[in-house]
């Protein structure tokens, strides 16, 4: 179960004055999906996917990372976004 300062970050991210760059927001994703479902399991997408490709292999990346780790990363990259 997600903590209270990851719920409290994932409503934040989404009234940033700052815009986060496409790879940021992969980052976040990846980050969120890690924390929140775990190692990606399910199959990659098409060839013709190219941002379910994108998102599939961010998250992918974080395959092994604790959920409470990749909490923590995420809170922590949308405080950094804050001070932009």
């Amino acid at each position: 179960m997600p903590s209270d300062a990851f719920t409290q970050a994932a409503e934040e991210v989404k009234s940033l004055a700052y815009q986060p760059s496409n790879d940021e927001l992969l980052e976040l994703y990846a980050l969120y999906k890690q924390a929140t479902v775990g190692d990606n399991t399910t199959a990659r997408p098409g060839m013709f996917d190219l941002k379910g490709k994108a998102k599939w292999d961010a998250w992918a990346a974080k395959k092994g990372l604790a959920s409470e780790e990749a909490e923590a990363k995420y809170i922590a990259l949308v405080e950094e976004f804050k001070k932009k």
